[in-house]
């Protein structure tokens, strides 16, 4: 039986006890979870190893990557720009990035980067690893390609491309790249173990991803296998990111870790994570970095419908998912973001919970993953 360390505040063990079970019958290797009420932290437990073999216990302050979470964390930054009055979300995006007008794209609005309506969720033509990771090479691609789709008609995940989209309007506006403005506005005033380009001093606390089984759903895999379907060119960039059978997957890497991935590339711990949700609905260390009204702003619905990109029904705010049957957060309106592989965030207002799941096993669910999932059931039995 795997033991469970840390805090769990009194009232909170059926919680525990269901992060616990992920270890006993979900396959779980190594991972932490933290939950937060009304800015008070009331959960902060981690178990399992850092690998199948089960040699080295998973640390207490392990850092994961957790590929889309990171978008919450991009998400929060913008509206603090909005919140500011720097951003207006019914100017073009020519308004503060002219490049970006080619192709028919002088009229997307700037709300369309962030709800994933823009139709740029893939990038003409191949880029290097290396040439995205640069970051320039994609932020004038796509300032130059014509969307896929007429923007607004349409709503489909922009997997990667959203964090560029909206890195490239924080950059023009408060001229501080995302992980920069991420690192002086969020993360180190609230003390976050949370990065978008992570030190050099800080790789060692990294615990290595797991790879996923290969899909059980023969319909999604045959997408997958599709190299001009949107879902592969969009989770991979056209190959970039691509994750190959026998070979070390890019996001283990340091280069991957070092550069500033603001849709995917985030690096953080679960207790990072909660606080910086915790801290979006009310202050937390006298710090809150989102006012009620663009709290209320960022999870207004913007999309509820068949994703062009995911091929499932998805339901978007500002940046945030939002609750829905395919996305099983708390209630109505909770807002955050959940990651390939298992990692996710988000906050309840109604409720006052703010949450943080990491973990290195991936698992393959399009959307939320069964091992966070089980812990919302718990939460929401709670109350």
């Amino acid at each position: 039986m795997t033991e469970i360390h840390g805090q769990v505040d009194s009232g909170y063990d059926a919680i525990r006890d269901a992060f616990k079970s992920n270890f006993d019958d979900q396959g779980e290797v190594g991972a932490a979870f933290c939950l937060y009420k009304d800015g008070k932290k009331v959960i902060d437990v981690w178990g399992g190893t850092t690998d199948t073999e089960g040699g080295t216990p998973y640390p207490e302050n392990a850092l994961q990557i957790i590929f889309s979470t990171t978008k919450g964390a991009t998400a929060i930054c913008a509206h603090m720009l909005v919140d500011r009055g720097a951003l207006d979300l019914d100017k073009p995006v020519v308004a503060y990035w002219p490049e970006f007008g080619a192709n028919g794209k002088e009229d997307i609005p700037v709300r369309m980067l962030l709800n994933h309506r823009a139709g740029l969720p893939v990038i003409d033509g191949q880029l290097s690893l290396d040439q995205v990771l640069a970051v320039e090479p994609v932020v004038e691609a796509l300032a130059a390609q014509k969307p896929v789709w007429e923007p607004g008609t349409k709503h489909g995940y922009h997997a990667l491309t959203y964090g560029w989209l909206v890195g490239e309007l924080v950059k023009r506006v408060s001229g501080k790249s995302i992980g920069t403005f991420f690192k002086d506005e969020v993360a180190g005033p609230l003390g976050l173990d949370f990065w978008m380009g992570l030190p050099e001093s800080e790789e060692s606390r990294v615990v290595p991803l797991l790879p996923a089984p290969a899909p059980d759903n023969p319909e999604m895999l045959a997408v997958m296998m599709d190299p001009n379907a949107l879902l592969p060119r969009a989770l991979s960039l056209n190959g970039a990111f691509a994750m190959v059978p026998g070979t070390e997957n890019p996001f283990n890497t340091r280069k991957v870790h070092a550069a500033e991935i603001p849709a995917g590339g985030g690096i953080a711990t679960a207790r990072g994570i909660a606080k910086m949700y915790a801290a979006t609905m009310g202050d937390v260390d006298g710090i809150r970095l989102l006012s009620k009204d663009a709290m209320e702003t960022a999870r207004q619905e913007q999309s509820f419908a068949p994703d062009e990109v995911l091929l499932v029904s998805t339901r978007f705010g500002l940046g945030f998912m939002l609750q829905s049957p395919e996305i099983k957060l708390p209630g109505l309106g909770s807002y955050g973001h959940a990651g390939a592989g298992g990692s996710i965030g988000f906050a309840d207002p109604e409720s006052g919970y703010a949450f943080g799941y990491v973990m290195n096993q991936m698992g393959n669910d399009i959307l939320i993953d069964q091992r966070p999932q089980r812990i919302i059931e718990a939460l929401k039995e709670l109350g």
